[in-house]
């Protein structure tokens, strides 16, 4: 039963920052392994981030620079990597759906990064990896690893790239999204519907039109993306 607008959760600002770094392979991305106790994302495979506090805030500035702040200092706290926030990339902001009882409004940046050493705290954070995008989505295929959608559909959109640079260049081209899925159930598992897509205000799954949704399915998941960026 959806829920009502009384017993919605308030999302909390946070941010979170993709890493990524050059290899002769190609651009690998930094992945965190989140401690399988945790109430949010016990278990699964994120980029680091976190809550936006009250100390990323300054006198006049904006939410989008207190987001990029937290980006940066989630990146030195989680994994001990420094990053400045002017060489942050932002990528868009992501929200928890209506139906979880922990909710995030999530800032995404993506930020070039070669650090000589890694480092977890062992308890928020378990291990870390540093994976082409290419090979994280066939770990996920392969039940290895846990995503959400956000860093399911992030990691898809970073394929294919020959550098960091090219990377980030592509970042730059994408048009700012702020997006809330609608999680439907469909045979074989669920599908979030984005609000560019052609099913997202009637649910109708089958419907003829432009595509936003990740199908999250037994057998694997396809995030698909087939439509004109919303003015």
């Amino acid at each position: 039963m959806p829920k009502s607008p009384s017993n919605v959760v308030t999302p909390a600002p946070a941010a979170s920052v993709v890493l990524l770094r050059d290899t002769d392979a190609g651009p690998e991305i930094l992945y965190l392994h989140r401690n399988p106790d945790l109430r949010f994302m016990g278990g699964y495979w994120v980029f680091p981030g976190g809550r936006v506090d009250p100390a990323d805030h300054v006198s006049g500035g904006d939410t989008d620079g207190a987001a990029g702040r937290a980006a940066a200092r989630e990146a030195h706290e989680e994994a001990g990597v420094r990053v400045d926030p002017v060489d942050l990339h932002p990528v868009c902001q992501w929200t928890t759906p209506v139906s979880s009882p922990i909710r995030f409004a999530t800032w995404f940046f993506a930020a070039a990064s070669n650090p000589e050493m890694v480092r977890v705290d062992g308890g928020e954070i378990r291990d870390h990896r540093w994976r082409r995008p290419e090979d994280a989505l066939q770990a996920h295929r392969a039940g290895e690893i846990k995503f959400a959608n956000p860093t399911f559909a992030l990691t898809t959109r970073l394929c294919g790239h020959a550098t960091v640079r090219d990377a980030l260049a592509v970042v730059d081209t994408w048009e700012w999204e702020q997006l809330l899925g609608r999680i439907h159930p469909v045979e074989g598992g669920r599908v979030a519907l984005y609000a560019e897509d052609c099913g997202y205000e009637t649910g109708h799954i089958e419907c003829e039109g432009p595509r936003h949704r990740i199908w999250m399915l037994d057998t694997g998941w396809r995030y698909e993306r087939a439509f004109q960026p919303l003015i």
